[in-house]
Parts: C-alpha cells; sequence; structure tokens
C-alpha cells in the first residue's frame, strides 16, 4: 500500500511537471504570437456637471455593454474628454463585477497645475510612461494612476456592463466625455485548452 501511495504521489508530482511545461509553452506562443483583440464603445456626449455646494459634479455614468463571454488577458482604456481644468477630475473604472480601479486623479495640496483636456488618451499598463509624470492633452499610452493596475481585470469575464465614472471635485470649469473604448485582448483558444487541460490535472491529483 505504502509502494502505491508513493507512486501515486511520484506520478502527480511528474504530471505538475508537465503541466508547468505545458503553461510555459502556452504563455510562450500567446506572447509570441498576435492574440485577439477586441474594441468595444466609441462616442459619447456626456457632460460633466461642476461641483456645486460642497456636492460633487457626477457626470452620468458612460455605459459599455460587453456582449460576448470572453476571459479577459490584457484590458487597455481610450478616452476622449474635452474639459477646461482636467486637474479637476477624478476617473474611475468599474468592471461587470463591480471591480472598481481609479485611472487619474490629483492630490489638490500638491499636484496642481494648469491643463485641459484627455484626447486620445489610452491608459495601458505597458505603456512606459504613468499618467502622473505627464502633462496635458495626455496624448498617447501611459500607465494608469500608481498603484492602479488594469491587471485586477485580468482573468474576468468581460461580458457585462463596464462603467466609466467621472467627477468634477471643484468649482468653475466644464467639459464633457467624446469617447469610450475597451480594447480587450484574449488568449488564443489553443492558450486556453492549455491552461484548463493543466488545472484539471492539478485539480485531480490534489483531490487524492
Amino acid at each position: 500500500m505504502e509502494a502505491k501511495r508513493l507512486f501515486g504521489r511520484d506520478a502527480c508530482a511528474s504530471a505538475r511537471r508537465i503541466v508547468l511545461v505545458y503553461v510555459f509553452i502556452a504563455a510562450s506562443h500567446t506572447s509570441a504570437s498576435a492574440a485577439p483583440v477586441y474594441v468595444y464603445g466609441g462616442e459619447f456626449n456626456l457632460r460633466i456637471p461642476e461641483a456645486q455646494n460642497d456636492t460633487r459634479g457626477w457626470m452620468t455614468d458612460a455605459v459599455i455593454e460587453v456582449p460576448d463571454h470572453f476571459i479577459i488577458s490584457d484590458l487597455d482604456v481610450s478616452i476622449t474628454v474635452r474639459h477646461t481644468k482636467i486637474f479637476d477630475l477624478q476617473i474611475f473604472l468599474e468592471s461587470p463585477s463591480s471591480v472598481m480601479l481609479c485611472l487619474n486623479r490629483y492630490d489638490p495640496s500638491t499636484e496642481y497645475f494648469e491643463g485641459e483636456d484627455y484626447i486620445a488618451t489610452i491608459f495601458d499598463d505597458e505603456a512606459t510612461t504613468p499618467i502622473e509624470d505627464s502633462s496635458t492633452p495626455f496624448t498617447g499610452r501611459y500607465k494608469p494612476r500608481a498603484p492602479g493596475s488594469l491587471t485586477i481585470f485580468d482573468c474576468q469575464d468581460a461580458q457585462g456592463k463596464w462603467r466609466l465614472k467621472i467627477y468634477d471635485a471643484y468649482y468653475a470649469d466644464s467639459g464633457y466625455l467624446s469617447n469610450f473604448e475597451l480594447m480587450i485582448t484574449v488568449p488564443e483558444p489553443g492558450t486556453v485548452q492549455f491552461l484548463l487541460l493543466g488545472a484539471g490535472v492539478v485539480w485531480l491529483c490534489t483531490r487524492g
């Protein structure tokens, strides 16, 4: 009996090593080839009200409904906001599962600046420049405000309503959201099969 148990443990250890090799191959294949990217969203015309009587000026949520069930391997967010003082704005993305990420905001005591607009601004974890180290109109790719990261949405199901939330924290300025898009990268089908196979083998081994 002990010999059988030892053999079982050895077999499972070998299986786990094989799974790790398959996962490594799958990950390498994904990075080396072009994984599918799906783009949702487009033009909006949502006014961002200015703050009134110590009440934040919340924009009506911009909603993108993703109809497809995709597992997210990477997510980028593109926005265009026309606003007379974007220092005043705080911008958040909420997933269908109610996970919330702050894309950008500023500390009024230490970070004040003058400037207008986000123009075709893409929040991208793989960008080289953090948004807080750049200047208006933020055209190009930037990391979200630290310590936030879009990786919190990785491995989630993309299907459902995504919400862009913007509020104006201060007075005497105005603007609107012009464009909002989600760029969702999903694993290739072969990669998904490898990962599911690996997860299944590990689950079977841990049962004993």
